[in-house]
């Protein structure tokens, strides 16, 4: 029983060995010249041998056939180096096709965005929520979503694309928007928002001039959006005019960040309109439409609902959380869609210097 069973071993062994010598010999005849004629030999014996039947001579010609085939067929065993080679080469490509098409890291460089994002915090963006696009280009492969309004996304300026920023979507295509006195209206209806933090309110900013840190006194408001809730910082004394346009029953002035403007020219903001006068052109950005809605409003009507702008399809308005300190849509105008690279993740390090790491911040979701 076991002599049966070896020799139907042998037979399927010589089996396979003959069919691995012959495509061996079609296709890489090239690489096998000098042995390929041993190789044909011992193969069509041992064949032969099977097509007889005779266990006997397959016995006698296997050793010469797997010796050959050994030697000429199967790949040889890849060195040590050639294996961290290929390990390191595939590692990199993972990470570049991460990198360009699923997620980038993206490192906070100014107090724009505070309190939801710090100087000095490094995010992951998720490049493919929205779509995969062309890396160094605007050209989407294909959309997976739009943008949606309270959604923080990091994009190409589009009066500098070889920058990149990060705000938060306060407005969609097709969306009217307008700022009065801090408070935000969309379609009409304000945003609502909270006080939660006025005399005790401050943060750190980086001054780029001076390479110092200072300290800005502030307000803290709580806004929701869609169900979801952010805080944004504003400066110290809107809470004081918040309660004199109660106590008044409204304001002569508004703030000096209201928008659109009520005075001047009523041009859309826009690139090649930058409040700086460099005569930005973005090629790509459509420039919006500035409508009035209510004329010849009493004086004290200041922070009530009068001019407004209306985002153009295929763009999204943006703002940075800190109102009181951010250049955003108010002053550049809106950010197509095609410029936007991902939306914010979450903080994986955090840090003011090498030797002070927000370690509390490592982890946090950006919202």
């Amino acid at each position: 029983m076991r002599s049966a069973t070896l020799d139907r071993r042998v037979r399927k062994e010589a089996q396979q060995l003959v069919r691995e010598a012959r495509a061996a010999l079609i296709i890489k005849r090239g690489p096998l010249v000098g042995k390929a004629g041993d190789l044909e030999t011992v193969s069509d014996e041992v064949a032969k041998a099977l097509s007889d039947e005779d266990l006997h001579r397959v016995k006698l010609a296997l050793p010469a056939l797997d010796m050959l085939v050994d030697e000429l067929v199967k790949r040889p065993v890849k060195s040590t180096w050639r294996d961290y080679f290929e390990s390191i080469g595939a590692a990199i490509l993972i990470a570049f096709v991460l990198r360009f098409f699923v997620i980038e890291a993206f490192k906070i460089p100014s107090s724009s965005m505070y309190p939801t994002l710090e100087i000095g915090d490094h995010i992951f963006v998720n490049k493919f929520i929205y779509g995969v696009r062309v890396p160094w280009t605007t050209t989407r492969l294909f959309e997976v979503r739009e943008p949606k309004r309270g959604e923080v996304i990091v994009f190409m300026m589009p009066c500098e694309p070889e920058r990149d920023y990060i705000k938060r979507v306060v407005a969609i295509e097709n969306d009217t928007i307008e700022v009065r006195c801090n408070v935000v209206y969309v379609n009409g209806a304000a945003v609502p928002n909270k006080l939660v933090q006025s005399e005790t309110c401050e943060y750190d900013d980086h001054d780029d001039i001076s390479n110092r840190w200072i300290r800005r006194a502030c307000s803290r408001y709580t806004e929701t959006v869609d169900g979801d809730s952010y805080d944004t910082f504003h400066d110290a004394d809107r809470p004081m005019r918040d309660e004199r346009k109660v106590a008044a029953g409204g304001l002569t002035s508004g703030d000096d960040r209201d928008f659109p403007k009520l005075d001047g020219a009523r041009f859309p903001p826009s690139c090649s309109r930058n409040p700086d006068g460099t005569a930005f052109v973005a090629k790509n950005q459509a420039t919006g439409q500035i409508v009035e809605t209510h004329a010849h409003l009493p004086h004290t009507a200041a922070c009530e609902q009068q001019l407004h702008y209306v985002v153009p399809p295929g763009h999204v308005f943006v703002m940075g959380d800190n109102r009181a300190n951010s250049n955003d849509s108010r002053y550049w105008g809106s950010v197509p869609n095609e410029n936007i690279k991902g939306k914010a993740l979450f903080i994986w390090l955090s840090y003011r210097s090498l030797s002070q790491i927000r370690f509390e911040r490592i982890g946090d979701f950006v919202n």
